[in-house]
């Protein structure tokens, strides 16, 4: 029964926070009676419980423990690590969770082609350019948002990414390149270019460990194709990552949030502004060199984990977070060191590390760990490494 619900907890996020809640507390109690906690402690506890503990202590200090109370509820998704860790401890359930994942984020990105098909007919029938109207408001799929959908999108194809180049077993994997194809659809129409960044990442990894480096070109292939068919403006988008349209695009949004965040690291280094804080106080750190008024975007956090975090909660909370990520990658490569050529399990430590790779891309242009849902999926699968690089 552990190993039921520990999964389906794993997967559900990309449904439903609601239900992945719900799961992974059902999990959990099952893995309580059953006392299945045969296996060490994965080594990202340390840096997990050093996060957890700096971030109550910036909250203490900065004496918002009121306002700073969400983060702390977010505690809870790390629960998930554990679950996932010492339910799923073979092979062939953490295979299974895999495709569970292709499954539901299949479905999630085949709710935003209907998303986006509403849309595009919205913008014709109003006589408007689309980009403009379609950047502001874009497909979400199961989400609430598109960047929580882009950020699960990229995970679930770092995952399917390893499992069709690294794995031997062929069984299924005609139906994971189908799912492959709808996901990246899915993650190509949100248009959010930190997340096509973090994917292009994590799959030159892959390409490169999987031996088939010829596959490289097709990157660059892929994106020359796409920007001379410009279907639905995707040339617009391309270009917008180095000439923005103006306010339309969020490069210069990102860009002084950069710079405000340097701003209370400067003032704050050891402690931070405090949890939650930093949109009740990012005007106070404005400099006069930035102009007025301020780019259009949401100012309620830096929009990137390593400025975010370090000028949130202190440069300590920040090293706390790059030892568990950089952590969890050293992990997974000894492991792989260690691990014959032939083993089956090479593929999920691959794409866990793909996964890091593609997160920690994706999270200097957006604040993907602050979400709940994205975060839970990223632990739900560096769950999945940690219990094969014991094996």
């Amino acid at each position: 029964m552990p190993v039921y619900l520990a999964a389906a907890a794993a997967v559900s996020p990309v449904v439903s926070i609601v239900g992945a809640e719900i799961l992974m507390a059902l999990a959990l109690i099952a893995l309580i009676r059953a006392r299945q906690w045969n296996k060490p402690l994965p080594r990202a506890t340390l840096p997990i419980l050093c996060w957890i503990a700096w971030t109550l202590v910036s909250m203490f200090v900065n004496g918002h423990i009121q306002d700073g109370f969400p983060q702390v509820k977010k505690f809870i998704w790390f629960a998930m690590l554990f679950v996932v860790y010492y339910a799923l401890s073979e092979l062939r359930p953490i295979r299974a969770t895999v495709f569970a994942f292709a499954a539901a984020a299949s479905a999630s990105s085949l709710w935003g082609f209907v998303q986006f098909a509403r849309k595009y007919h919205a913008a014709r029938l109003q006589h408007q350019d689309f980009y403009t109207f379609y950047v502001a408001s874009r497909i979400t799929g199961f989400m609430g948002h598109w960047m929580t959908f882009s950020g699960q999108m990229m995970m679930a194809l770092m995952l399917l990414g390893a499992l069709l180049l690294l794995s031997r077993e062929n069984k299924g994997k005609l139906w994971l390149i189908l799912a492959g194809v709808i996901i990246a659809a899915g993650l190509f129409l949100a248009e959010t270019r930190s997340m096509w960044g973090g994917a292009v990442a994590g799959a030159l990894y892959l390409i490169w460990f999987s031996g088939r480096r010829w596959l490289l070109l097709a990157i660059p292939a892929i994106a020359v194709l796409l920007y001379a068919a410009n279907p639905f403006s995707a040339r617009e988008r391309m270009i917008s990552i180095v000439h923005p349209h103006g306010d339309v695009d969020s490069n210069e949004h990102r860009a002084v949030l950069r710079i405000i965040g340097a701003q209370m690291i400067r003032a704050h280094p050891i402690f931070g502004v405090g949890p939650d804080e930093v949109a009740n106080v990012y005007q106070n750190y404005i400099p006069p060199t930035v102009p007025r008024p301020l780019p259009t975007g949401f100012y309620g956090h830096l929009h990137n984990i390593y400025y975010h975090y370090a000028a949130e909660r202190g440069l300590p909370a920040l090293a706390f977070l790059l030892w568990f990520l950089l952590g969890s990658v050293w992990e997974f490569a000894v492991a792989l060191r260690r691990t014959p050529p032939e083993s089956e399990v090479r593929w999920i430590l691959h794409g866990a590390i793909a996964v890091v790779i593609a997160v920690m891309f994706g999270g200097y242009f957006e604040l993907n760990l602050g979400d709940s849902e994205v975060l839970a999926m990223f632990l739900a699968v560096l769950a999945c490494g940690y219990s094969v690089a014991k094996l």
